[in-house]
């Protein structure tokens, strides 16, 4: 029995200011683009339903749940991961913080939290507590560390009016 290929779509995209030009499924959400394709193991596959916040990812700088976000959606677009928050094999200070803070327990909504925190940030430098809680609403932390990793957002703020790089 002979069956029909699946539909392909030609890609280009950015991920970690990285250009990758790919064929892919065209069913392919950007989960599997960042984890089959490009071997990215940081974003989780957690709930495959959008809810946990496990798998989020930054397209433009914007969260987004990359196991509903179709790979297509992503073409000529800029996508981070959490690997790409590190630069010149330092520590991006959200990263730091939450080693400092110790944030970091099981480590499986570590990545989703550091993207949301980071672009939380990029938009707001200096957030209130009640900003990096409501940032943070859409990502589950099953150890139920919220209270490091909300104090781990606010250190890597820094104090008002200094801006951290």
């Amino acid at each position: 029995m002979t069956g029909t290929a699946l539909p392909s779509t030609a890609l280009s995209v950015w991920v970690n200011d990285r250009l990758h030009e790919m064929e892919v499924p065209a069913h392919w959400t950007l989960l599997q683009l960042l984890t089959d394709a490009l071997g990215l193991g940081g974003t989780k596959d957690g709930c495959g339903q959008g809810v946990c916040g496990a798998c989020t990812a930054l397209v433009d700088g914007q969260p987004v749940r990359a196991c509903l976000f179709l790979a297509v959606r992503a073409r000529d677009r800029r996508v981070t991961t959490v690997e790409g928050l590190r630069a010149n094999g330092t520590l991006h200070r959200l990263q730091q913080a939450f080693v400092d803070e110790g944030a970091v327990q099981c480590g499986f909504c570590t990545p989703g939290m550091l993207l949301a925190g980071a672009a939380l940030l990029a938009e707001t430098p200096h957030p209130t507590e009640e900003d990096v809680r409501e940032a943070l609403v859409g990502n589950l932390c099953r150890c139920t560390g919220y209270a490091r990793i909300v104090r781990a957002v606010l250190a890597a703020a820094g104090p008002a009016g200094v801006g951290a790089p």
